[in-house]
């Protein structure tokens, strides 16, 4: 009877794994930018504050946490090359990333920072700015300076930046999905957002 289960699971499980394959296709929805992936799977969403297909992004961003192995790593990195403000600006918004990181509140102060700039419409200019979005979201402000330079968070924004400058020649625009080191997402216009989630998630599971 073991046997009989055994060679029907595998039987489920051989044509649905054909078919995804028939189903992401490379050149047409991911591209191979390195020969080798990364020890262990993770995602790099590759995205700017200021980006308003990165703010609607949003959503899709957590059904891929959602629906990723428990195995694998979802990291957001900040960009700083795109033309919505200066460089150093989009600086001061990476290592304010880095300590919502450090409070393990990620998820709800980067959401205030997007809602900030493309929902009230507000300016941010400098780390200012970005310290009284934190501390109007319940963060105290001791919190906040103790961070903002400390070792681990300079240590986090080091290996954003590093991100940032390996893949700057694959990262035309953000949002962008580099998955497992080695897979560049390409969406085209007839991809459901359930298909974004299942072609990244799929790219994770690939070696």
């Amino acid at each position: 009877m073991k046997k009989i289960i055994l060679a029907f699971v595998f039987a489920v499980l051989v044509p649905l794994q054909a078919c995804a394959q028939e189903t992401w296709k490379e050149g047409e929805h991911y591209t191979i930018i390195n020969e080798t992936a990364t020890d262990k799977p993770v995602i790099n969403e590759f995205f700017s504050y200021w980006c308003p297909h990165c703010f609607q992004f949003e959503p899709i961003a957590k059904k891929i946490q959602e629906k990723m192995g428990d195995d694998v790593k979802f990291e957001k990195v900040h960009v700083n090359f795109m033309g919505f403000t200066s460089a150093e600006t989009q600086d001061d918004a990476s290592r304010a990333l880095m300590v919502a990181r450090a409070l393990k509140k990620e998820d709800a102060l980067s959401t205030a920072i997007f809602r900030y700039i493309h929902v009230q419409k507000s300016p941010i200019t400098n780390i200012k700015d970005l310290k009284n979005i934190f501390m109007v979201n319940g963060v105290e402000e001791a919190d906040f300076d103790k961070l903002v330079s400390s070792f681990g968070v300079n240590s986090m924004l080091k290996k954003n930046n590093k991100l940032v400058q390996e893949y700057r020649n694959h990262l035309r625009g953000v949002p962008n999905f580099i998955v497992n080191g080695k897979y560049q997402a390409k969406f085209t216009r007839d991809m459901t957002n359930d298909d974004i989630v299942n072609l990244i998630v799929w790219l994770s599971k690939q070696n």
